[in-house]
């Protein structure tokens, strides 16, 4: 397994839809074990493939905390959802910004699991809140996206200011 590298707004390739996973190999397997531990080790509960630069409909979460409850997402899609809530959201791959995002309480979700089984989930509060904002990700959506557009600058200034401080930018 291997730290992957996580890549920050305003990187365009956030903003790229991605592509169906169609190979089932070792070198997915070898990936969804690398975004496990790259999400682990930044105490995410979250991580799609575009946050580390690979363009594939391919996310993983674990709301858990204890890691005890890994989801790994192959070409989902959401099949209903439910209700209304505002939960605080952050991401990755804007890092230091959080801000209320209006989210279906409850999901039911067409998968396959890293294996290429299809499966269905029902998953309602933060396990489903986590969902949307993953699937949001592999259609070049981002949490900021729901925000004002004041909101939203101020989130790309704050990035910009953290990866200054960081030595990133």
């Amino acid at each position: 397994m291997a730290l992957r590298t996580i890549i920050h707004l305003p990187d365009p390739r956030l903003r790229q839809p991605t592509e169906s996973v169609t190979v089932f190999d070792a070198e997915l397997q070898a990936l969804i074990d690398d975004m496990f531990e790259t999400m682990y080790s930044v105490k995410g509960i979250g991580l799609a493939a575009p946050q580390i630069a690979v363009s594939k409909k391919l996310a993983i979460i674990d709301v858990s905390d204890d890691r005890s409850t890994t989801l790994c997402l192959i070409n989902p899609t959401l099949v209903e959802k439910q209700g209304e809530a505002l939960l605080k959201e952050g991401c990755l791959s804007i890092p230091g910004v959080y801000d209320e995002v209006p989210r279906a309480l409850w999901v039911k979700l067409s998968a396959q699991d890293r294996d290429g089984q299809p499966y269905e989930l029902e998953a309602e509060g933060l396990l489903a809140h986590c969902i949307q904002h993953e699937i949001d990700h592999l259609n070049g959506r981002l949490f900021v996206d729901y925000l004002s557009p004041l909101k939203r600058e101020l989130a790309r200034k704050k990035v910009s200011k953290t990866k200054r401080r960081q030595g990133g930018a």
